[in-house]
């Protein structure tokens, strides 16, 4: 019974929250871009990082109440990672970035079974907000490096671009340990959207292959 009212209140959390926090890391994502873009310091501007620790908070919110009202709480806990180094890695603000899963989620849900189209349109806009966070958290990581060659947002664009779509040039190139582990996971997110629309092209043809069988067959009779 208790199993159940703890299901419930997490699903009435879920739901009360699931949106909202949608909006509050969309918000994340703009300042943060000011700041990266800018390259500001909190001795020059203070109301961004004011802003950004706000978001961290409620984060930490959301996790630790998800985290006592879910009712598997250890399976929850090993498929929410992510937020957890939000919560205990505030030093790192790229990784507060992975909050935006949220929004990937969202989406992913009411495009699961959807037609052909939506996903395609879910694919586009997951690989467009991949490359813009993936930009502004390799140029937060990198600018400031001794001996860097991602300075600038049209650099970090130009390289995210390139990983994402598997093709790499090669001119530009992350040097620090951050900046290299935000590569790998744009390597690996490329590999995995270009498997979507592998999959979702690969259906599409059989489905056309299927109907024109199917005409010749009714013809034929």
């Amino acid at each position: 019974m208790r199993l159940w009212n703890n299901r419930s209140a997490y699903l009435r959390w879920t739901q009360l929250t699931e949106w909202p926090m949608v909006f509050v890391a969309l918000g994340f994502l703009g300042v943060y871009a000011y700041v990266v873009i800018g390259d500001l310091r909190e001795t020059q501007v203070s109301w961004p990082f004011w802003v950004m620790n706000a978001i961290w908070v409620l984060f930490a919110v959301d996790y630790v109440v998800s985290l006592i009202l879910v009712p598997h709480t250890r399976r929850w806990f090993l498929t929410h990672l992510h937020e957890l180094a939000i919560v205990l890695l505030p030093a790192l603000r790229p990784l507060r970035l992975l909050r935006l899963a949220t929004a990937l989620a969202v989406l992913q849900r009411s495009a699961g079974a959807a037609l052909r189209g939506k996903v395609i349109l879910y694919v586009a806009f997951t690989s467009m907000l991949l490359v813009v966070m993936a930009s502004l958290a390799m140029l937060d990581a990198e600018q400031n490096a001794p001996g860097a060659n991602i300075t600038t947002f049209s650099e970090a664009l130009w390289w995210s671009t390139g990983t994402i779509t598997t093709v790499g040039y090669g001119d530009f190139y992350p040097i620090t340990g951050l900046g290299r582990s935000i590569a790998v996971v744009l390597m690996v997110c490329g590999l995995g959207l270009l498997g979507t629309v592998t999959a979702t092209l690969a259906s599409w043809f059989v489905e056309r292959v299927e109907e024109t069988a199917s005409s010749a067959q009714q013809d034929q009779t």
